[in-house]
This record gives structure tokens, C-alpha cells and sequence, in this order.
């Protein structure tokens, strides 16, 4: 299993470097690779296109835009997935201190398993803010912006820009919503062009992820979708010359593309699905299993069984202990959101799980595990 290198390599490690320019601190190394001209620029712009990992980028849009800029390539995190790297992100954490550790978590404090980034119950989708739980009592970590000593925008599209967890993950920062990408463009170089002092401005792109999701990263759709936002990207450069503004583009993600064939469906295996107490959580790519605590071997030999090689269960502890989810000193509750058993899936499989009124769903396009294409993203910078 490869673990992501965030000793100097990593989003936790490009997220350093650009607090530091902005004279902040965080507890990690920063990006190995200099960015010095992140110091000297007025406005800093981190734009995040969901799913584009690097093979993907260099198989799509070779001589566009962004493989023109592109410096090098990092890790993702573990594991590589949007709730997971969008946290760091947003906070400057490694998921061992912000603890979202994928799609679906368990969530001791309220009893129940969510989906992290709408922060909806998985059974009957209900939200959780309905309830009267605020978000502030699941984050134990505070936003990226309010580390910062600039003014700082968050700018997403409308669907989300609102949403518990995006709110409280932008702190101050202000929020800008934009419906089409090049509503985005407008809004990057509006917020640019009109700051009087330094700025720091993030800003998200989820269409490549949902296409990828629905008909595969090699589709032509999602090739389409990748042109769409290097076309984006190249627009924003010409729009930002004589800005004095830097833009990084990178992604949180890469993906395999995991056809009908090559999905396991935990339904259909009751040896296994027996022995667990709780749905599987995180992601279809490494899924978290709750194991009953008497059933422990037949766990293990039911794992052995059904997987026969197309991926392999780890002890949660000790992927915490070997510093997977990064270095330092684990969340306090990291160890009840990552199960007591990680099952990391191989190659192109996944494994996944439903609860009572979920509907067989299989996405073709997936991301978790740690797959050169899952975690390996782009380092795209570009002075305007």
C-alpha cells in the first residue's frame, strides 16, 4: 500500500507553502518544490478541479493550458478522496488532525453514519443542521482563512456555496456563488482586479469528478469536460495579465475506472457482511469496516475469501500508527471514523455497501484508494 509523501510532497505540504507566504504557520514541511513567487503576489489563487488527476490531465489536455504551467506532481491524501483532501484544503490539515475520512463516517458523537460533505444521515438522507446538530460540534479544526492575516474568498458553485459544511469550513472568507465556469472565470477576476491589499481566493470546479463518476474518466464526455475547464483555465491567465496575482491549480483527486465487472457487492456475501456491526463506511475504493468484536478471524478469513487478492484488509491502528493519514499528533476521534479495519481494494475493484432504501448505484469512475492514478495530482502555477 502506498502512503502519500507529506514530508514535502504532498496537498498538506502545498497548503504550508501557501500559508507561509501569507505569513501563517502550519505544523507540517512545506512543498518541496520552491514556490517563491507566492510571497511576492498581491493576490494568490488556488483553483481545485475536482477528479483531474495527473495521468488524467497528461492523457486529456496534453498541450493545453494547464500541462503548459504544469511544475510537478504531488500526492493527494489518504485516502485520496474529495472529503477527505477538500478538509485540508480548506483547513491546512492532514486528515490525521481534521479527521473526515471519506464519504460516508460514523459519527460516535451523534450515533449515527452521514455523508460528510452534505452532512445528511445515509439512512433517509435527512439533514443533520434540520436537527438542530450544528456543524461546529462535528469540526474540531478551524477554517484556513481564519489563520490568514489577508482578506480571503471562497468562491463554489450555487448547489453548495451555502451548504453547513462549506460555511463553516470558509470562516471570514467571503463567499462568492457562480453558476457556469465561466461565471467563475468573471468571479475570479472581478475579486482580483478589485483587491486593494494581498489576497488569498480558493476556488472549486466539481464538473470533471461528476462526469468521471457517471461514464468513466476515459469516456469522451469526461475528456470533453477536462478541455472545457483547461479552455477555463487558459481564458483566466489572459484575463489576470498585469494583476500581480499567482493562480495554483491542482486537484484533490485522481480516479480508476472501475467498470460493472470489477465491482463487489457486499449484499451478495453474506459471510462477510455478517460479521460487521455497522454498513461499511468511507469510500467504494477503501472502505471502513466495524467488525463485531467476536468475530474477528472470521472477519479476516471472509475478507480472504471474497477479495481473493483484488484487495486487502489493514488494521486501522496501524495505518494511524505508520502516519497514512499524515504525521503528527491523531484527532481524538480519528480512530472511531476509520473502523477498526481499512480494506484497501487493488487495481481497478471496489467494494461497495448499501443500507435499507439506497438504490444499486454503480458508479463508474472511483477514487479512495492509492493508485498512481487515484493520488497522483498536478502542481499547475502561473504568475498574472
Amino acid at each position: 500500500m502506498r502512503r502519500p509523501d507529506y514530508h514535502g510532497a504532498s496537498l498538506v505540504n502545498l497548503m504550508t507553502s501557501i500559508a507561509g507566504a501569507f505569513g501563517a504557520s502550519l505544523p507540517y514541511a512545506p512543498l518541496a518544490v520552491p514556490l517563491a513567487e507566492l510571497e511576492r503576489a498581491r493576490t494568490v489563487i488556488l483553483l481545485v478541479i475536482d477528479g483531474l488527476g495527473d495521468h488524467w490531465l497528461a492523457e486529456h489536455a496534453p498541450n493545453g493550458a494547464l500541462r503548459a504551467h504544469r511544475r510537478a506532481a504531488m500526492d493527494s491524501v489518504f485516502p485520496s478522496t474529495t472529503a477527505t483532501a477538500i478538509t485540508t484544503f480548506l483547513t491546512g490539515l492532514a486528515p490525521a488532525q481534521h479527521a473526515l475520512t471519506g464519504w460516508f463516517m460514523h459519527l460516535r458523537e451523534i450515533g449515527a453514519v452521514t455523508a460528510i460533505l452534505p452532512l445528511t444521515l445515509r439512512a433517509g438522507g435527512q439533514s443533520i443542521a434540520v436537527q438542530g446538530l450544528p456543524p461546529a460540534g462535528l469540526f474540531a479544526h478551524a477554517p484556513l482563512a481564519a489563520r490568514l492575516p489577508v482578506a480571503s474568498f471562497v468562491v463554489s458553485p450555487k448547489s453548495i456555496a451555502d451548504s453547513p459544511f462549506n460555511v463553516f469550513h470558509c470562516g471570514p472568507a467571503t463567499r462568492v456563488r457562480y453558476g457556469t465556469i465561466e461565471e467563475m472565470v468573471d468571479a475570479l477576476v472581478r475579486i482580483t482586479r478589485s483587491g486593494r491589499g494581498r489576497q488569498y481566493v480558493y476556488a472549486y470546479y466539481p464538473e470533471v469528478d461528476a462526469c468521471a463518476h457517471d461514464h468513466g474518466m476515459a469516456s469522451r464526455r469526461t475528456q470533453a469536460e477536462v478541455e472545457r475547464a483547461d479552455r477555463a483555465f487558459g481564458a483566466l491567465l489572459q484575463e489576470l495579465r498585469g494583476t500581480d496575482s499567482v493562480v495554483v491549480a491542482t486537484a484533490d483527486h485522481g480516479f480508476v475506472d472501475s467498470p460493472p465487472a470489477r465491482q463487489i457487492e457486499l449484499d451478495r456475501h453474506p459471510a462477510l457482511a455478517d460479521t460487521l456491526v455497522l454498513p461499511l463506511c468511507g469510500e467504494p475504493r477503501v472502505a471502513y469496516a466495524y467488525v463485531h468484536p467476536e468475530r474477528t478471524e472470521a472477519f479476516e478469513r471472509a475478507v480472504d475469501g471474497v477479495l481473493e487478492g483484488r484487495g486487502q484488509a489493514r488494521r486501522s491502528t496501524d495505518l494511524i500508527a505508520a502516519g497514512a493519514f499524515g504525521p503528527g499528533t491523531p484527532h481524538p476521534r480519528l480512530a472511531d471514523r476509520v473502523g477498526h479495519y481499512a480494506i484497501v481494494m487493488a487495481d481497478d475493484w471496489t467494494l461497495r455497501d448499501r443500507v435499507l432504501g439506497e438504490r444499486r448505484h454503480p458508479q463508474i469512475g472511483a477514487h479512495g484508494g492509492t493508485s498512481e492514478c487515484e493520488m497522483r495530482v498536478p502542481l499547475v502555477v502561473a504568475s498574472g
